[in-house]
């Protein structure tokens, strides 16, 4: 792939790539608001405005180097700041406000696929469209990986704060002891991803996903 690709290919994902990590993180602030806690709006992060969760390489840099290099994408944006104990119900809002996040994913997958859908009648006619169709693709992608990678049970990803949800109080008190490594456990997913072991996992559950999203869409796959 040529310098020039590279870059056109950069222009199109950064669109929906920022639009799925950013909208993902809104999607718990506005959650965690709406249940009681406050934390977020006081820090400004109740928005929709990207700039307010972007983070440089998490958001920006490792997604469009993946993309690149694998074919893959993977990203985060800055975490939202959520006390759970400001909850109402925190055990139970625990896992409403993790599940808010892969829930806006599936949401945003759903618009993309339905922008695709739009664009395919006019095919290669116009340059437009055809770039529509690309970045709905890339859309429709990162959504859905965002949506499966979030919703494993593994601390510190959404899954993990779902399954809590489930857990009797002192088994989520101790499920959720694993916290304490959470940096050591998403070093350990990014080895896994560059590696291909991770990959190897989740692209025939991407792929099923998306076959199911574009069944109901009436999208060729």
């Amino acid at each position: 792939m040529g310098i020039a690709e590279i870059l056109l290919l950069m222009v199109i994902a950064a669109p929906p790539i920022i639009l799925a990590i950013t909208v993902h993180e809104a999607a718990h602030a506005y959650a965690a608001d709406a249940l009681g806690d406050s934390t977020a709006r006081e820090l400004g992060r109740v928005s929709l405005n990207p700039f307010r969760h972007i983070d440089p390489v998490g958001t920006v840099l490792l997604p469009l180097m993946m993309l690149v290099t694998t074919g893959f994408l993977f990203g985060w944006a800055k975490p939202v700041p959520v006390q759970f104990g400001r909850l109402r119900h925190p055990q139970r809002d625990m896992a409403i406000v993790g599940g808010a996040g892969p829930a806006s994913n599936l949401v945003m997958a759903l618009f993309w696929g339905f922008l695709l859908k739009l664009s395919l009648p006019f095919g290669d006619a116009d340059l437009s469209m055809v770039v529509l169709q690309q970045m709905a693709g890339v859309g429709v992608s990162i959504n859905i990986v965002l949506m499966i990678l979030n919703m494993l049970p593994v601390p510190p990803l959404d899954g993990s704060r779902v399954v809590v949800g489930f857990l009797t109080p002192v088994n989520a008190a101790k499920y959720l002891q694993l916290e304490r490594h959470s940096m050591l456990i998403m070093i350990g997913l990014v080895v896994l991803m560059f590696t291909g072991v991770l990959g190897a996992v989740l692209i025939p559950l991407v792929e099923s996903a998306k076959l199911a999203l574009f069944t109901l869409l009436g999208v060729p796959f």
